[in-house]
């Protein structure tokens, strides 16, 4: 295996990169292989078994199996939280491999993997963990209907197979939102990575076995898109499919969902607002603001972009943001002393740098960065335009280190800014009058607002987007009961 030169602290072990199936690992039945590569390096990882529709369907037979069987399903629910909870353990004890997996796939730094996303998925566990025993319906006493008495009650049972497919840019996090929820709810479930980060979710699934979850439970079969991905979407033994990543991708699921009445949940991405009002303590913020745009190379679908501030301290804001950007140490995802990585593959290199020429020609003032740095390896400097809401930059998910700072003077013209686009994830405000922060906020229309800073979705609370940004809800009580099928019995007595 090639040399990444991880350091001491990051082991990096890559897993059997076969298909999770049925408690045991296998490979494609097509012998078919796709390079994982290091975005840093451009040199290949592991040679991943690409699974297609012939192991979908081998995965779907082996989580129905244990649905039906009720191994998983009629356990006690004490007992899957405390399989879970132990499976919450082992992920933080494993977080330096699991996040050196994800560093070398895709480039995001180890120390913020390490410290926050691996420690966030175990979180999501552990909190479902706590919800496995509590899943429990309504009860009720009915009017009577003639000298008959009526007692009425609901049951949430866990909905069946679930099939998950997860973004490459967050694999483990995600992962866990999808995965643990329908865990806890009783569900079995087959998750088909992204192909840039197949890695870390097969040792997952390994950490998940050693926990105790049972064989057939829990499955993963890593592959392409169009063939495992649409084979899970359409398959025809899944009750419910969830899905992270781009709308295009979304409306396909949809379709092929759709057409055998599945349930679906969609969280396709965003173009988040941040509306920076006069009263701003822009000290306390601009971290907060620049973040929102550079955390993992922008590539996050919660990602602040469009930098909507009030004129009178736009120039604070583009002057912040510009020294953040020339200060990043762009390099190595695995030095300590880097603050920037890579952009996962050099497709989406090429996209971005695409994007910063679509800003060029249509207008917009590029006021630092806009190029790709080096010749090996997938790295571009943090980029800073002025601009205006109607710009291509300004409207497109990049998913890349590209700021766009736009300009209001009145509150009403920010809402309007923010609300003018096709997507509806998320939005951040900065303002220390409450007035402002509460008059905001309604009339937002996106799924979650986040006031004076930003960070990971907490488990406890509901974490999803409206329009182009998706369609249901992930983590706290909405995303549990996604997983559950409502049944009402009527009693008579």
């Amino acid at each position: 295996m090639t040399d990444l030169s991880t350091p001491a602290s990051a082991p990096l072990t890559i897993p059997d990169a076969g298909l999770r199936i049925g408690g045991r690992t296998v490979q494609a039945r097509s012998g078919a292989h796709f390079s994982s590569i290091n975005p840093a390096t451009e040199e290949v990882v592991a040679e991943v078994s690409a699974g297609g529709a012939d192991d979908i369907d081998a995965a779907v037979a082996a989580a129905r199996d244990t649905f039906e069987s009720g191994e998983w399903s009629r356990m006690a629910g004490a007992e899957r939280g405390r399989i879970l909870s132990r499976a919450a353990d082992l992920i933080e004890q494993h977080a330096p491999e699991l996040s050196a997996l994800e560093t070398a796939e895709m480039g995001k730094l180890y120390a913020d993997t390490v410290a926050g996303d691996i420690p966030a998925a175990a979180s999501s566990f552990r909190h479902y963990a706590g919800w496995a025993d509590k899943i429990a319906g309504e009860a009720m006493i009915l009017p009577d209907v003639g000298p008959q008495h009526r007692f009425g009650f609901t049951l949430r049972q866990p909905l069946g197979v679930v099939g998950a497919i997860t973004p490459w840019n967050n694999p483990t996090v995600v992962a866990a939102w999808k995965i643990a929820p329908a865990l806890s709810a009783g569900c079995s479930v087959v998750v088909k990575p992204a192909e840039d980060a197949s890695l870390a979710t097969l040792r997952l699934a390994d950490l998940l076995a050693e926990a105790g979850v049972p064989d057939g439970a829990f499955n993963v079969v890593p592959g392409l898109g169009p063939e495992a991905g649409a084979a899970l979407a359409a398959h025809t033994g899944i009750d419910k499919i969830t899905f992270t990543g781009s709308p295009a991708v979304g409306k396909t699921i949809t379709s092929l969902a759709g057409d055998k009445f599945r349930k679906v949940t969609l969280e396709l991405g965003g173009k988040a607002p941040q509306l920076i009002f006069p009263d701003a303590d822009l000290e306390a913020s601009l971290p907060w603001i620049a973040m929102g745009n550079f955390y993992h190379q922008g590539q996050v679908c919660a990602a602040g972009t469009r930098v909507i501030v009030h004129e009178s301290i736009a120039d604070q804001v583009v002057d912040g943001l510009v020294d953040f950007a020339r200060n990043a140490v762009v390099g190595d995802p695995f030095d300590p002393s880097t603050t920037q990585g890579t952009i996962v593959n050099r497709k989406q290199l090429d996209r971005i740098l695409g994007y910063i020429e679509k800003g060029r020609s249509e207008g917009a003032e590029l006021v630092t960065g806009g190029s790709r740095i080096g010749d090996r390896g997938f790295f571009v400097e943090p980029t800073v335009f002025r601009g205006t809401n109607d710009l291509t930059i300004a409207q497109e998910e990049i998913f890349g280190p590209v700021a766009t700072v736009i300009t209001f003077k009145t509150t009403d013209e920010a809402v309007r800014l923010a609300n003018a686009t096709k997507y509806g994830l998320n939005a951040f405000i900065f303002s220390q009058n409450l007035s402002t922060v509460h008059n905001v906020i309604p009339r937002l229309r996106v799924g979650t607002v986040w006031v004076n800073g930003w960070g990971v979705p907490d488990p406890a609370l509901p974490w999803g987007g409206r329009d182009a940004s998706g369609i249901g809800r992930e983590l706290g009580r909405s995303g549990l009961e996604a997983f559950t099928e409502e049944k009402t019995v009527h009693l008579g007595y």
